[in-house]
């Protein structure tokens, strides 16, 4: 009956640690390979883990790098709206999480996302004349592997292998990750970090911060998140199997006595936008909707539920929304200036068509405009962007 068993042999928790180093390996594959390295080129991984991750995505899924790098630049792309593959907010929760495979396999057959977003991917002869023309000769090379290493076991070890993909990554990482969790940035998207601590899926967990900061090698930002997937790349850049080529810029603030502005200070405060945002809803907004609702206690139901409506991009904001939102800022003057502050200085990284000088004039009035404002954390906010300062982007 030892044959039952496969050649190995092994206990039970043998098995489960074979299960749980492969399901590891397989997240490995799509956070460094497919998505760091191919996707968004924040990585370069030595080309022996290239082919090995290729090699491991194809047996595990039947999947092409082409296809999967292709889907989710759209993605990132179109976020949110109609063109997205896979986004809960057009198609719903439920459909992404339960059919999320099927999603990626229909945007899989548009040939038209495949030519423009799959550019730079494997095209050599081993992807033409083995993955592409046997997609799943992998699987029934994995099936086969799987019986004969551990024998009738090997059964509940391939299901779960086959699954890890469409479950995690199709599904709670396109599905949760853009409906449920806690956001660090408001970035246009509704892109979640589902918990702090990025171990289970390869630190992809950490969703909010990857759309903050795409091209990002790493994907935690606070002191207190940890990303699994910077622990490898750690690993393998110690045994120089990868470089990291970028990761997400920590601002620089370097208070000055001059109010003088120049062209470096405003490529601080574009490079550092997502940082410049969330310290404008700590330092601005929740100050002063914290100030006007402790003075308007006839208005307080109305601002009760005003938090989410004064920090959230107007984009993500449906039709009910903005009339509340509306009606906030039509009763409240302070809260009308900092939003309107807010939406301004979104201006400066948004208007691509526009020249440095422009920009810098506008940066210019919006810091007048601040400190003629009356409104104390708006003055003082304004002394804080004057300090924005470039610094050398290092990988950590």
């Amino acid at each position: 009956m030892e044959y039952l068993y496969g050649v190995l042999g092994l206990s039970f928790w043998g098995y489960v640690a074979v299960t749980l180093v492969m399901l590891q390996v397989t997240m490995m594959a799509v956070t460094l390979y497919l998505h760091r390295d191919q996707a968004h080129r924040a990585l370069d991984l030595h080309p022996a883990l290239r082919h090995f991750f290729r090699f491991w995505i194809w047996c595990t899924s039947g999947m092409l790098t082409r296809e999967w790098v292709a889907i989710h630049r759209k993605h990132h792309a179109f976020c949110e709206t109609e063109n997205d593959p896979h986004s809960p907010q057009i198609h719903g929760l439920r459909k992404v999480l339960l059919q999320g495979a099927e999603l990626y396999r229909i945007e899989k057959n548009n040939a038209a996302t495949m030519a423009k977003f799959g550019r730079g991917t494997p095209d050599d002869w081993i992807e033409h004349k083995v993955y592409e023309r046997v997609p799943y000769g992998g699987i029934l090379l994995l099936i086969g592997a799987d019986l004969l290493l551990f024998g009738v076991p090997g059964i509940t070890i391939i299901a779960i292998q086959l699954a890890a993909m469409p479950v995690f990554a199709a599904g709670v990482i396109n599905g949760l990750g853009h409906h449920s969790g806690y956001r660090n940035f408001e970035c246009d998207d509704a892109a979640t970090n589902l918990v702090p601590w990025g171990v289970l899926i390869g630190g992809e967990e950490l969703h909010n911060n990857h759309h903050a900061f795409p091209t990002s090698a790493k994907f935690s930002v606070r002191r207190w998140e940890f990303d699994i997937g910077w622990l490898y790349i750690c690993v393998l850049r110690a045994l120089r199997l990868a470089r990291v080529k970028k990761v997400a810029p920590r601002p620089v603030i370097t208070p000055v006595a001059s109010k003088h502005v120049d062209i470096d200070t405003l490529r601080a405060i574009i490079v550092n936008r997502m940082h410049v945002l969330r310290d404008y809803t700590r330092q601005v907004t929740l100050p002063v909707l914290k100030r006007e609702r402790k003075a308007a206690s006839d208005r307080q139901p109305l601002l009760k539920r005003a938090r989410k409506l004064l920090i959230r991009q107007p984009a993500l904001l449906d039709e009910h929304a903005h009339q509340r939102l509306r009606h906030v800022l039509q009763d409240n003057a302070a809260l009308h200036t900092v939003h309107e502050f807010r939406e301004k200085l979104r201006t400066l990284w948004s208007g691509a068509s526009v020249s440095n000088e422009r920009l810098l004039g506008q940066l210019r009035d919006l810091c007048a405009e601040a400190e003629a404002s009356g409104i104390k954390v708006l003055e003082e906010f304004a002394a804080r962007l004057r300090s924005y300062r470039l610094a050398p982007v290092a990988a950590r």
